[in-house]
């Protein structure tokens, strides 16, 4: 096991990496347990957007504005797998290529019930399909991810836009350089095992790059902006972490010993962060807070999404309250300072966690530190280097062309409502209902 993982690791294959086109050989086999286990775990990804990450941001926002997010969330979803079945796919894992996959899976092209995508065992495979709805859901989750950072006063029909567009530039080209075959970054030899990059990076820079550009919501800084229900963000909190399961451990794509240790790291990066987190406010503020437990708590599962795979529990644990420390820093004292509007810290927790759980991938995957061990002439210096250097390109790509985005988006049709909508509420304004009727 030990050398298959560093075997994977060299060739930098400890990603979600199907190219459906290497699965068609002899002699492969698909069991029905690992099948079985992608199916869940694509729905636990699913429970993820709806309704754990929509019922977390719902909380966080007031209470006028809590149908608008769920409505968003919701729309986000519905489109992105529209575009991801007609030709989001392909674009991600249709073939070859430096930065995607090209045409050839346009409307799932090609694809029945008998085709076939690999998993990391050699001539092991799972149904096409299956693949397909999985890494939909992560194509699904990472914009909706995005909306925190402007939440409260952003146009729903921009906001529609912008997804349709960004997906298109931005998370089909960086999953294919990632994880699909041919690509950059995966070339590089970067270890990814379920989207540090991907989806939490390339999230969080989008969401500073629109908190930025349409600017804060009135009277941030000095109005009274706090979360409507804390119980219903502990809810969604929850929600999260339990889908997480299928995110990371379903990454690995069987059911087997490698799933196992994706699983238990979600387990234990997360706890380490909660308790960071708790005791960081605790020194800081005097108290220990909900709203801090539920941010180290996500801020603990973003860090370790690139890392699963490849850690092990105890490093988890330190990479957990390393990020929880990172984070904290960023939504409180770096945001305050800088003056931005992100909402619900999208890149505070989001960004900033990814990035430390990416590079921290290069680090704790050392055998010394309890993880698998790297490639034949990997050293630790080298991984983290790549990894750095993964993060950079993502920072870059996303970073820019969001900014462009929604530049031409406002220039087009606006992206912020009106005043008067703002302070109406987002519920009423933008959708005619509400989420209290008292």
């Amino acid at each position: 096991m030990k050398l298959k993982l560093a075997k994977l690791a060299a060739a930098g294959l400890l990603t979600t990496i199907p190219a459906t086109s290497w699965a068609q050989a002899a002699g492969e086999t698909m069991d029905k347990g690992d099948v079985a286990w992608m199916l869940v775990s694509t729905l636990l990804v699913l429970m993820m957007i709806l309704p754990g990450l929509a019922l977390f941001y719902g909380g966080l926002v007031r209470s006028k504005n809590m149908l608008s997010v769920l409505m968003q969330c919701t729309m986000i979803t519905a489109v992105v797998m529209v575009a991801w079945v007609l030709y989001g796919y392909s674009f991600a894992f249709g073939g070859a290529g430096t930065y995607w996959g090209g045409l050839s899976k346009l409307f799932l092209s090609g694809v029945t019930m008998d085709s076939m995508a690999a998993t990391f065992t050699d001539g092991v495979v799972i149904p096409e399909y299956v693949f397909i709805a999985f890494q939909m859901t992560f194509a699904a989750i990472t914009p909706a991810l995005i909306v925190g950072a402007f939440a409260e006063r952003i146009k729903f029909s921009a906001l529609m836009v912008f997804t349709l567009a960004w997906v298109t530039l931005v998370y089909f080209p960086i999953a294919h350089m990632v994880w699909g075959e041919g690509g950059l970054i995966l070339g590089w030899g970067a270890l990814d095992f379920a989207g540090g990059t991907v989806v939490h990076i390339n999230a969080g820079i989008a969401a500073l790059m629109g908190a930025i550009v349409i600017g804060p919501r009135i009277g941030f800084g000095k109005d009274m902006m706090a979360p409507h229900s804390m119980t219903l963000t502990l809810v969604g909190a929850g929600i999260l972490w339990v889908g997480w399961f299928g995110f990371n451990a379903g990454s690995n794509l069987e059911a087997n010993g490698g799933a196992a240790l994706a699983m238990i790291n979600t387990f234990t990066a997360t706890a380490g962060a909660i308790v960071a987190w708790s005791v960081i406010e605790g020194v800081m503020r005097g108290k220990a807070s909900l709203l801090g437990a539920a941010s180290g708590m996500v801020a603990g599962l973003v860090a370790v999404t690139p890392a699963a795979g490849t850690v092990g529990p105890v490093g988890a644990i330190i990479l957990g309250a390393i990020a929880s420390l990172g984070c904290y820093i960023f939504v409180g004292p770096v945001k305050n300072k800088l003056g931005y509007d992100d909402s619900l810290d999208v890149f505070g927790i989001h960004g900033i966690g990814g990035i430390i759980g990416a590079i921290g991938t290069g680090i704790f995957t050392s055998t010394a530190l309890g993880g698998v061990g790297y490639g034949d002439g990997v050293t630790m210096l080298g991984q983290t280097l790549i990894q750095a250097k993964a993060v950079g390109l993502t920072i870059l790509w996303g970073g820019a062309v969001s900014f462009v985005l929604f530049k031409l988006i406002d220039m087009i049709i606006g992206l912020r409502v009106t005043e008067e909508e703002e302070r109406e509420g987002l519920d009423q304004s933008s959708h005619g209902e509400s989420a209290y009727h008292f």
